[in-house]
């Protein structure tokens, strides 16, 4: 199964739009804390969320404990200080797929240390970055284009 990955998001419309790309898609949401929110039914609802009961949602204490259970899987970190395009990278059906926050997207500490996951997708000159939904979406459908969309009609 596709993970989606979102480390401390901050605003609860982004997370409840990836929530109903991986309601969509079949992917797991793994959410980073901390959250610059509460995750309520009635937060969610307020985001837009009417899928949230269909998502698979996993909550991590924070980064550290994320990277402990899966610092060996299949990791794509999704930054603009990559080199590497998205559309590059191959996609395995377990990959997991990280987005940073979308104030400051991932710490550098964790670039650093898997720079060899990182990708970006191509923006023009001087802008600064897709809002996090639609960048999670792209990459997961990337993901799942490449598997041949797999149980997608």
């Amino acid at each position: 199964m596709l993970n989606l990955v979102l480390v401390e998001p901050e605003i609860p419309q982004n997370t409840g739009n990836v929530a109903r790309t991986c309601a969509c898609i079949g992917a797991r949401l793994h959410l980073v804390e901390p959250l610059g929110f509460h995750v309520t039914s009635r937060t969610m609802a307020r985001a837009g969320c009417d899928y949230w009961d269909a998502v698979d949602v996993v909550r991590w204490a924070c980064a550290a404990e994320f990277f402990e259970a899966h610092g060996t899987s299949e990791l794509h970190l999704f930054t603009g200080r990559a080199q590497r395009l998205f559309t590059e990278a191959t996609y395995g059906k377990d990959a997991f797929l990280l987005f940073g926050r979308e104030s400051r997207g991932l710490d550098e500490a964790l670039i650093d240390a898997h720079r060899h996951a990182c990708v970006r997708i191509p923006m023009r000159e001087g802008a600064r970055s897709l809002n996090l939904s639609n960048a999670a979406a792209l990459g997961a459908y990337e993901a799942m284009r490449q598997q041949g969309f797999p149980g997608l009609a």
